[in-house]
């Protein structure tokens, strides 16, 4: 995966953070009948009709892609909710509102492959998009207060996708600051050395008689 040879300065790629998402449990509906699936992951069902059951983000795309299901929309996916979500986070100037951590690619999956499923699908995405921008707002915001003395940050509720734009931003500027906090960590020049080689420059002693 990109970004696990230097965590400094590379990043997860969106659809890198997205693969991980697939695995955030939903509730689907079957409209079928069919045995537990053994999986690597766990065991899910069995599958009965208008039954439901949760099963992974992934698993559920591919069922309602044959038609095989519909899919719940988690409760914070609601109007309601995300309105509610919206305000308090652009009431609060510094505290970031609880939401899943995969929040942004849930959202995303679900309305690109189960749009039907959801209620006012194009009012929610609207919603998710702002709540995203304000939240975007209050990263950098937080960010400009960066300074020499600043030994650590606490973002608490990122979402991964908002943790993975700001981990290498946050990671370079304190390394850059430490160091110059702490300049004995820096490595300076061998001092012995360059003294040996003037003296060697200047040639042997020669023997004065007076």
């Amino acid at each position: 995966m990109a970004g696990q040879s230097d965590p400094y300065i590379s990043l997860f790629s969106a659809q890198e953070v997205e693969f991980l998402g697939e695995d955030e449990m939903v509730e689907i509906v079957p409209n079928m009948r069919m045995d537990p699936l053994n999986l690597i992951c766990g065991d899910f069902g069995p599958f009965r009709p208008q039954i439901a059951t949760q099963v992974p983000l992934w698993l559920a795309v591919a069922l309602k892609k044959r038609g095989k299901c519909t899919i719940r929309p988690p409760e914070w996916m609601s109007v309601d909710k995300l309105t509610q979500v919206l305000e308090a986070e652009r009431n609060s100037l510094r505290e970031f509102q609880p939401l899943p951590f995969h929040y942004v690619e849930i959202a995303r999956l679900l309305s690109d492959h189960a749009r039907d499923d959801i209620p006012d699908v194009y009012m929610v995405r609207s919603l998710i998009e702002d709540i995203r921008n304000v939240r975007f707002h209050k990263v950098e915001t937080g960010l400009e207060t960066i300074h020499e003395r600043t030994h650590a940050v606490k973002l608490k509720n990122l979402s991964a996708m908002e943790a993975n734009i700001v981990r290498p931003f946050v990671v370079r500027a304190l390394q850059a600051f430490y160091k110059h906090d702490s300049p004995e960590m820096i490595p300076q020049p061998d001092t012995t050395a360059i003294r040996r080689r003037q003296v060697a420059d200047r040639g042997p002693k020669r023997d004065r008689r007076y």
